[in-house]
């Protein structure tokens, strides 16, 4: 989900959602903004396909990151998390701290499904986890306001 406002470009914000969701469409395309024409929309996507977001997870070697990011508001078996959509225009996937609105706007992905702790560790899961393990909301995990935790 994204949500256009003012002067975001809808071309722009389809090229970020496109950057990770290549299979989300929309009905109608809004037109550009223009001087005293603002953009005002909600898009919404259901049952996108994760492989080219995971991809880039791994690409960008950011599991780590991911794993804490993604399971930060896992209630049962659903989560949310945002990513940047400035970012996602340049194909790399940035999560925004926790509280403030990044220039540019965020994607919201919500995630639900029977298992899905062990799903979010498996689809995070590197090489580095063989030699320290990481779980949800383990020791290592990163702290509420986004910073790393210390851990020897």
């Amino acid at each position: 989900m994204t949500v256009l406002s003012g002067a975001d470009s809808p071309k722009k914000v389809m090229q970020a959602v496109h950057s990770f969701f290549p299979e989300a469409k929309v009905e109608t395309m809004p037109d550009e903004p223009s001087f005293g024409s603002a953009v005002d929309a909600l898009w919404s996507f259901e049952g996108l396909p994760m492989q080219t977001f995971l991809a880039a997870l791994h690409e960008q070697r950011i599991l780590d990151t991911a794993l804490d990011f993604m399971s930060r508001n896992i209630v049962e078996e659903h989560t949310e998390f945002t990513i940047s959509r400035q970012a996602a225009v340049v194909e790399k996937v940035s999560f925004p701290i926790p509280g403030k609105e990044p220039v540019g706007g965020v994607i919201t992905v919500r995630l639900e499904g029977s298992g899905l702790k062990e799903w979010l560790e498996a689809a995070t899961w590197h090489n580095g986890r063989a030699q320290v393990p990481r779980t949800i909301n383990d020791e290592r995990s990163m702290l509420d306001d986004g910073e790393a935790s210390t851990w020897l």
